[in-house]
């Protein structure tokens, strides 16, 4: 599998599949270092994680929104929709994101995620910067 369709397959499995499916995509020893949460380790610890961050923000769903590749890592920006679970108000986050991958089917061996969690204001991205729009259409705004 080429990167780019790992990385779009394990957005995919983060908003509609089991835990299992989500661990597929990463080497047994994965780890993911995030800016606002302790680094998830291990490919099942990192399903697990994620079929819990879908179910507590509304079903919420990844997209990649741009992808560069030297071949041997890759970096994206992505957004991913959801809703508050108190209000039931549909949102989008943005972040980027740099992965390295393992062996010739380009499991996912890293990710570093930088993006902002602010609890007071949800719909987080660069100020002033005109986001694509698909990610806004499907959250319902």
């Amino acid at each position: 599998m080429e990167q780019r369709e790992r990385i779009e397959s394990y957005f995919r499995a983060c908003g509609h599949g089991s835990a299992q499916d989500i661990a597929g995509h990463f080497t047994a020893d994965a780890v993911i270092f995030d800016t606002n949460i302790d680094p998830m380790r291990t490919a099942s610890g990192i399903g697990e994680a994620w079929t819990k961050v879908r179910d507590r923000w509304g079903g919420a769903e990844w997209f990649v929104d741009s992808f560069v590749s030297d071949g041997l890592t890759a970096a994206i920006e992505w957004s991913m929709t959801g809703r508050e679970p108190k209000s039931n108000k549909a949102f989008v986050f943005r972040g980027s994101e740099h992965y390295s991958f393992a062996g010739n089917l380009n499991l996912i061996s890293e990710i570093r995620q930088y993006w902002t969690l602010d609890l007071e204001r949800l719909d987080t991205g660069l100020v002033a910067y005109d986001h694509p729009a698909h990610a806004q259409e499907k959250s319902g705004q």
